[in-house]
Order: C-alpha cells, then structure tokens, then sequence
C-alpha cells in the first residue's frame, strides 16, 4: 500500500474525541494569571497583579501590589488619604510591576512582555524601560489622565516600549477546586 493513499488521522479522532476549543489563548491565561496573583495583596481598596512572560511564553516573573519585605503590613497604612500623605499606603507601598521584576526567576527579563491590570504609573515604566521589557498590555488605563499616566506613557514611547490594551474575548474565568474530582475529568490513572 502506498504511503499517500493512508488517510492520515488524529488518535482522538479516531476514537470519536477532539480537543477542547474553549481552552485559554496565550494572552487570556497571562492575564488571568496577572489578575491570580492579584488576589495576594492584601490592600483593601486595589488588588493589582502582573506576570512576566517571554518570548518562549514562559513565564519568568509574577507579583502583586504590597508593602516591601521584612515590613510588617499590620503597622503600615492602607489608607487613600488621609491629612498626612505619610499616613496613607502611597509612600509604602510596592506596585505589582517593581514586584514581578524584583521576583524574576530568570537570568533577566529583557525583551519579555508584562501583563498587568492597570496600565503602569511613571515609577514602574522607570522600572519597565531599565529592566529592558519590550512590552505592556495592560486591562484597565481608569487612571489614564492623571499626571503620572501621562509621563508614564511618554517614557514607554521614548523608550520604544509597545503598551497595549487587552481585550479579553470572555470576562470571567472561573476557578474550581472541586471540578478536578468532577466525571469526565479523570480519564484513568495518568493525564
């Protein structure tokens, strides 16, 4: 028999099966693992996290909003505002962005891209450009016309560092513990 005259199918074909298509995308699964880590900080009034990612997709940092180690966050403000600025989370505070890069896990992050859930302030696109990430995709820019978004975005283009907002095609991805023990999700004894 002739090579070319075997139809050519996949073993789950064969056996009546195909894959899922409801599977995360490569930007859905880094956002989502942004908005993950996100659930870490404990500030009252903003949760923001961020994932480093590759060009291999690997991820190579995470972080989230929270005071510096070795700070007890039980002394430290969470406050907004209050009379005194030192009174409030804002002199404190490490964003998401200075925690991925700090809790990388490889030899650099140059030329990766950050997801994060709100479009960086101007301190951490200083961090961005001198960690050398290449771009941003951010969710949310709600603070887009304060002065610090401002020159955010003018060091980001002068650095020729690409942002961009993600549009997500669903907007909720839920985590369930119990679904691993669910029928059909266990299909022998290996994966």
């Amino acid at each position: 028999m002739e090579r070319n005259a075997i139809k050519e199918t996949s073993p789950g074909a064969v056996r009546g099966t195909t894959k899922r298509e409801d599977y995360l995308e490569w930007p859905e699964y880094f956002m989502a693992v942004a908005f993950l880590s996100a659930q870490r900080s404990k500030d009252p009034s903003s949760q923001v996290g961020a994932c480093i990612v590759n060009q291999d997709n690997k991820i190579v940092g995470i972080g989230y909003n929270g005071m510096p180690n070795g700070c007890d966050d039980d002394l430290l403000p969470w406050a907004r505002s209050a009379d005194d600025k030192l009174d409030t989370k804002y002199p404190y505070v490490c964003h998401a962005e200075l925690n991925a890069i700090m809790n990388k896990n490889s030899a650099d992050v140059k030329d990766c891209t950050m997801y994060v859930a709100l479009f960086p302030c101007n301190e951490c696109a200083k961090l961005i450009i001198q960690a050398g990430i290449k771009e941003v995709v951010y969710l949310s820019d709600k603070y887009h016309d304060r002065p610090e978004m401002i020159a955010s975005r003018r060091l980001l283009g002068f650095a020729g560092i690409e942002y961009k907002e993600f549009k997500p095609k669903r907007t909720m991805i839920t985590i369930d513990f119990n679904s691993i023990n669910q029928p059909g999700n266990l299909d022998g004894p290996t994966r």
